[in-house]
């Protein structure tokens, strides 16, 4: 079963993750894709006490992603790949292993410099230049917090309050 969710969500695995979209998409493993977190064995950790009996997670850096996807997409496994930011999401898109895809943005919090475009999703310049950037790729976009919310598109998303 290949790939089943692309997300963007700075908590990477939490509740919403794991409950809302983890239940609903019957998943049963998780690629984080987060250069950094890739590093510290101990905040692995921390994500894996929040997953639920009988899944897994690896941990895996922007670069990595390539070789991997073509093995997790004939993986039996329900998958879930997330990114903590859409500059991440941004540099898979650039290697074109996301052309024909749909990413759903789930979760870019208040901070410095960004504006309110839903109650989940702030954007400032950055986010919106990634954003156009993914799309560009061949790339879906749309926002969505939880499987059974309203699927809000990428043009939405770029209007300036």
């Amino acid at each position: 079963m290949p790939v089943v969710l692309f997300r963007v969500d700075e908590r990477l695995i939490h509740g919403q993750v794991v409950m809302g979209w983890g239940v609903e998409l019957e998943i049963v493993h998780y690629v984080v894709v987060d250069d950094e977190l890739r590093e510290s064995s101990w905040e692995q950790d921390l994500y894996r006490l929040g997953l639920p009996e009988g899944t897994t997670v690896e941990f895996l850096t922007v670069d990595q992603v390539s070789s991997r996807l073509e093995i997790l997409n004939v993986d039996r496994r329900r998958t879930v790949l997330l990114t903590r930011s859409l500059a991440a999401m941004k540099g898979l898109a650039e290697q074109g292993i996301l052309r024909g895809r749909e990413v759903n943005v789930g979760g870019l919090h208040y901070a410095a410099g960004r504006t309110e475009r839903l109650s989940y999703v702030f954007l400032g310049e950055a986010e919106e230049a990634d954003l156009r950037a993914i799309v560009e790729q061949g790339v879906g976009v749309s926002a969505r917090d939880l499987p059974g919310s309203r699927s809000v598109g990428v043009t939405s998303l770029l209007v300036r309050p």
